[in-house]
């Protein structure tokens, strides 16, 4: 790889960077800890700056730059400095190539050290069989989440793990499991054909990356049915949201049973953000958790999902924690004042109440 880019990547992880970004003729940035720092004199030291194009071609290859020219798009995953993942999306602001690019740490996190409760944690990596579903904004660690989750599974069962990822980011190897990763345009032509053919290649614990629409939510459902623990995602910023997305992504006819498979299927919800600390060393996992008790599953079936906060609210017996008092044990933490925690609450009444 370019020397240039080996400077630019070992920079990024000596700034303890999770995202890069740059465009020709601009200067770097990189955000830590959810902020976005500009690097003047770093762009000034890269020695091929000024010929972005030939950087960008070394970065992604010729065929895919080529593509990229065509299509004015490339969004991909990368294998850097040896065994650093990051995924790239290149693309052009104002006819000049910009660069999106973020970092995967080298390692998995231990589930202890995740941010969610270790009993959650091993209760979902114990399960045969149903639908555990991590949502979240963009950047919010879902996909480190759900990695974490695997990695776990496949150090401690022995069965079959399956993902269809668009594209691969972190890169599982079989430990007790065997792993079977494919990547949408390179291992199968797209999504839909790779659910078409996944009962036929005997998994048992299946991530399906993100759930865009209709046919992966049903593909989702259909795999927990059939006797998979299946994973997926959505970007959706709570439980009840994330359950009215689903219900809403099919048509009126099919609500009712819908209704029923999801209040079936469904185990857990974990909906997360990343909250940076006040004193800016660092971001801590926030996350709302419900947990598809028989209280749960009446509601879902019933339509009564305006009920299910007030039933995570109190429910904390059964694990279950919204998104406010996530925050507020923070506050307790000393890792985030009153000011932020409400810069991060989608229900600031309800915030206020809650600290009295």
């Amino acid at each position: 790889m370019n020397n240039s880019l080996d400077v630019i990547f070992k920079r990024m992880i000596h700034e303890e960077a999770s995202d890069l970004h740059w465009c020709e003729d601009g200067n770097i940035y990189f955000r830590v800890n959810g902020i976005l720092y500009k690097y003047p004199e770093f762009t000034d030291s890269i020695e091929d700056r000024h010929n972005f194009s030939l950087l960008t071609k070394s970065l992604i290859g010729d065929a895919e730059f080529a593509l990229f020219v065509k299509k004015k798009e490339f969004d991909g995953a990368l294998t850097v400095l040896g065994n650093i993942r990051i995924r790239i999306n290149v693309y052009y602001k104002q006819r000049k190539i910009a660069w999106a690019v973020r970092i995967f740490p080298d390692q998995f996190f231990k589930l202890s050290e995740l941010g969610i409760s270790m009993d959650i944690c091993m209760q979902i990596c114990e399960l045969k069989q149903g639908l555990v579903l991590v949502t979240g904004a963009t950047g919010s660690g879902k996909t480190t989440t759900l990695a974490s989750l695997l990695n776990h599974i496949n150090n401690h069962r022995n069965e079959h793990i399956f993902t269809i990822e668009d594209p691969v980011e972190y890169i599982h190897k079989p430990s007790n499991c065997l792993v079977s990763q494919r990547e949408v345009g390179l291992d199968t032509d797209g999504f839909s054909e790779a659910l078409k053919s996944i009962l036929r290649e005997d998994p048992d614990i299946v991530l399906l990356g993100e759930m865009r629409d209709r046919e992966s939510m049903d593909a989702a459902l259909t795999l927990a049915e059939t006797g998979h623990l299946t994973f997926a995602t959505l970007h959706t910023s709570g439980a009840v949201e994330t359950i009215s997305r689903i219900i809403s992504a099919f048509d009126s006819a099919e609500k009712e049973q819908v209704r029923e498979r999801l209040a079936g299927n469904l185990k857990f919800v974990i909906s997360q953000q990343l909250i940076p600390w006040n004193n800016g060393n660092g971001r801590s996992l926030c996350a709302e958790i419900m947990v598809s008790t028989k209280a749960i599953k009446a509601m879902i079936r019933d339509g009564k999902e305006r009920q299910m906060l007030s039933t995570i609210e109190t429910s904390y017996v059964d694990g279950m924690i919204t998104m406010n008092k996530s925050l507020v044990e923070l506050m307790k933490q000393r890792k985030i004042t009153a000011r932020e925690a409400a810069l991060f609450s989608s229900d600031k009444d309800a915030l206020i109440k809650l600290l009295g």
